[in-house]
């Protein structure tokens, strides 16, 4: 229906509705009062008519869409009819020096109920009486709080969805038994799996978004045990600002089960140092070195140097952020191996970067066993290269992309991690730039990790391999990781090792069980097999050595250790002869370099 012709029959409804209100008043009391004259009744009638459309524009009577009329709407019915009314009384003391309270009353009572009645009708038509011919599916809602009050609310609504919300649970007591909505809330999350045997629960949304990651564990444990589909509603306040709609529900990921809530940004600290700041990436083709460019934009730096050894990653982020981001940002790809002093060089001192995150390296554990030269020319050379360049150029701050893996390492991946952050080290003690590096563990859904993999092998039919039953990694998403190496930037005094407290490590093989069934299926369909340890693998990973964790965060869930003293000869004498050393000499001098010395943790970033 278009507006003009919407307008023309609200305008006539109420109308009629306002003379009818009237009569009916004086029908009924006038033969007992005998108080309205037909003069009385006319200047009434007009009045009120008048009135009412006149205040009726004033608060958009009109212009509101009745479908999806809820409070807001019966308030502003309430206005209109009330200062009609009011008017009238106003007219009625005018010219005829009284007020007829009773009629005037009367009729307010039945302008409320026709027009208010008139206007949800609308509503009710849509819905009730106009069905879909989509068959619905029953659905399980979990949290009967906000967002699962405004999901059932929307679900009711629209009638092109497949969804028909049945039951609410909720481990709130207050609760049990209410209605919202119509739909009961009927149990607890502990009853989950009988509650979808009993409604015939085909899907099950989890609408708690802030409820921390170890009850997400525990309830999506319970949600696992039945065939039903289980998804979840996107976060309460990107709903609320318009980023997301409340139906914009996702599959339950891998990510929501690490039983660990991420670490918070100090945004104010990370903007001073990198709003209208020149930024340099390097490795930005990667996992985590593009994940951290997007976490940078965020804070509007003036420049953004990407740099990268590969042409393919460096365009391909590179065209991302240019189709996504504030014009006003300079985006520079560079095309440059940290191999190449010279090169690296050239680039510090045309740009002047302010901030260097230092994300390039050779990650992969097994094929740097293999490969221990090739680690110690892109871990360490590439490193010294950069952080020289970085010290000379009079850069600002530098962190360096550690791993947990150089903690006691058993690898040569792990060992050069370790020497790089003993050269950074180093160079802090004289050089104006503060050097810092970031450690955490596992990164979930980078390339070359385990997700990935299982999600590869679930893709064939299976089976999974895992290296050892009793395997353990910590673990964390791509942007948390990124977040930290920020953080860690805008923390840093110099020298500190920086750690996420990451909770509790996770079984390799538990992750594979959960993935499995996230992905739809059971255990038994696609299978798990155990490979055995990989060369260079450890059993399960540190953060930091024996008795260095202080009991004192220095920023929430993060820590910093500061390495003892190292005899930095022994760094020098590896990259002074590592051309006339073959592979077996290589990793045998960086393993027993890298665990010369252990790491002691300080209180504060010293």
């Amino acid at each position: 229906m278009s507006y003009s012709k919407r307008l023309a029959l609200l305008v006539g409804m109420d109308s009629f509705i306002v003379l009818f209100s009237v009569y009916v008043g004086y029908y009924f009391l006038n033969p007992y009062f005998g108080i309205f004259t037909s003069k009385m009744l006319l200047v009434s009638s007009i009045t009120l008519l008048i009135t009412h459309h006149i205040f009726s524009f004033i608060y958009r009577l009109y212009h509101k869409v009745w479908s999806y009329a809820s409070t807001g709407e019966v308030i502003a019915i309430i206005k209109v009819v009330s200062l009609s009314v009011v008017s009238a009384a106003i007219v009625q003391s005018i010219f005829m020096g009284n007020i007829y309270v009773r009629v005037l009353f009367l009729t307010w009572l039945l302008h409320i109920c026709l027009i208010g009645g008139s206007r949800f009708s609308w509503r009710l038509s849509k819905d009730r009486l106009i069905k879909s011919n989509i068959v619905k599916e029953n659905t399980l809602i979990v949290g009967a709080g906000a967002a699962g009050t405004m999901l059932v609310r929307h679900l009711l609504k629209n009638q092109d969805h497949e969804l028909q919300p049945v039951a609410f649970v909720d481990d709130d007591l207050n609760k049990q038994k209410l209605d919202i909505y119509g739909t009961p809330v009927v149990g607890l999350t502990a009853d989950i799996p009988a509650i979808v045997e009993k409604y015939k629960i085909k899907h099950i949304i989890l609408a708690i978004p802030s409820l921390d990651k170890h009850k997400m564990q525990i309830i999506y444990q319970e949600c696992s045990k039945t065939n039903a589909s289980t998804k979840i509603v996107p976060m309460l306040e990107d709903i609320i600002t318009g980023k997301v709609s409340v139906q914009q529900f996702r599959e339950v990921q891998v990510e929501d089960l690490l039983g660990r809530d991420p670490v918070e940004l100090d945004v104010q600290s990370i903007s001073e140092k990198l709003t209208g700041k020149t930024v340099l990436v390097t490795g930005a083709g990667g996992s985590i070195g593009s994940e951290i460019c997007r976490q940078v934009f965020k804070f509007k730096p003036k420049h953004l140097l990407l740099l990268g050894h590969g042409e393919n990653s460096i365009y391909t982020i590179d065209m991302e952020l240019r189709n996504t981001i504030d014009k006003d940002i300079e985006i520079i790809p560079i095309i440059a191996d940290v191999q190449d002093k010279e090169r690296i060089q050239q680039v510090m001192d045309d740009y002047q970067p302010d901030v260097v995150y230092h994300a390039a390296a050779h990650k992969h554990v097994p094929l740097m066993e293999y490969n221990p030269k090739e680690a110690v020319k892109n871990n360490v050379i590439g490193t010294k290269n950069v952080a020289e360049a970085a010290d000379l150029a009079g850069v600002n701050t530098f962190v360096l992309v550690s791993t947990d893996k150089a903690v006691n390492p058993t690898n040569v991946m792990g060992s050069t991690k370790r020497i790089a952050e003993i050269i950074i080290q180093e160079l802090d003690k004289t050089s104006s730039t503060r050097f810092v590096a970031v450690r955490f563990g596992n990164v979930l859904g980078s390339r070359g990790s385990v997700i990935p993999l299982f999600k590869k092998q679930i893709k064939a039919g299976g089976p999974l391999t895992v290296t050892h039953p009793d395997m353990t990694r910590y673990f964390m998403t791509i942007p948390e990781a990124s977040r930290l190496v920020l953080q860690a930037g805008a923390l840093a005094h110099g020298g500190e090792i920086f750690v996420l407290d990451m909770g509790e490590p996770v079984k390799i093989v538990d992750l594979a069980k959960n993935l499995i069934r996230l992905s739809g299926y059971a255990e038994e369909e696609i299978g798990i097999r155990f490979a055995g340890i990989r060369p260079g693998e450890k059993m399960y990973e540190e953060l930091l050595g024996h008795d260095e964790v202080h009991e004192n965060a220095i920023f929430p869930k993060i820590f910093v250790g500061k390495s003892i003293d190292v005899d930095y000869s022994r760094v020098t004498f590896l990259l002074e002869n590592f051309a006339y050393y073959n592979n077996e000499h290589i990793r045998d001098y960086v393993l027993d370099l890298a665990n010369k010395r252990q790491l002691q943790v300080i209180d504060g970033t010293s």
